[in-house]
């Protein structure tokens, strides 16, 4: 990949966007390219946390095991995200499994190089602040919906965050998603076992409020909003 195509990447991240081209570049080149393949791991609970990650193709899981062997999956990180921060940013260790669900190709950014920015650069501290208190409240919406709401609920909310994230999911539109991943890597997201994730799909399927063709999902984001009690 060339610079100045990652410099224009970064440039759309919360961590890095409030960064000037220059100070983009400069970041870009201290990057380093890294690829997975499926089911490879990128990190694992316990690790030290050495880098950050860019991911720009592919998807990687985050998980955790229980006591019992049973995993769980609480975010993916896509084209376009960052993940692997907190062990970099609080000197502890990694606090989750990072595995490639499909072939990843992702770009690293060193410990120092992360904290000379931190240290130096304003806009880049509030921008950290601002990443890791979204990433609270994500955790704590995962937790709510887990505990209170019924899967099809939580799969609407699924829908519906995804959409978002296209930028496109605005009242009275269809949003086609491109999701290649299982339904039981989409039952280790929600919190649900395969079957009851496949039920509450079929009754999303029977409400209008997604339709599937071939491997993407078409998604209606008003019977959506009103599945997920959003509207």
């Amino acid at each position: 990949m060339s610079k100045d195509r990652l410099v224009d990447l970064l440039g759309a991240t919360p961590l890095f966007g409030a960064l000037d081209a220059g100070e983009r570049l400069s970041i870009a080149q201290e990057m380093r390219e890294a690829q997975y393949g499926p089911g490879q791991i990128v990190f694992g609970r316990g690790d030290p946390g050495r880098d950050i990650f860019f991911v720009i193709e592919g998807r990687v899981r985050l998980s955790v095991l229980t006591p019992e062997g049973r995993e769980l999956s609480f975010a993916h990180a896509e084209a376009g995200q960052v993940f692997g921060e907190i062990a970099v940013l609080d000197g502890g260790v990694r606090t989750a499994d990072a595995t490639a669900v499909n072939k990843v190709v992702a770009q690293t950014l060193s410990k120092s190089a992360l904290m000379r920015l931190v240290e130096n650069r304003e806009p880049v501290r509030e921008s950290v602040i601002r990443f890791l208190c979204n990433r609270v409240r994500e955790a704590d919406q995962q937790l709510e919906g887990i505990a209170l709401y019924p899967i099809e609920v939580r799969l609407a909310r699924f829908f519906l965050a995804a959409a978002r994230q296209k930028g496109t999911a605005k009242s009275g539109t269809r949003v086609t998603l491109d999701l290649p991943i299982s339904q039981s890597e989409l039952a280790l997201l929600i919190g649900a076992s395969r079957p009851k994730v496949n039920a509450a799909l079929q009754l999303l399927q029977d409400s209008g409020a997604v339709e599937k063709s071939d491997k993407a999902m078409i998604c209606d984001i008003d019977e959506l909003e009103n599945i997920a009690g959003t509207a």
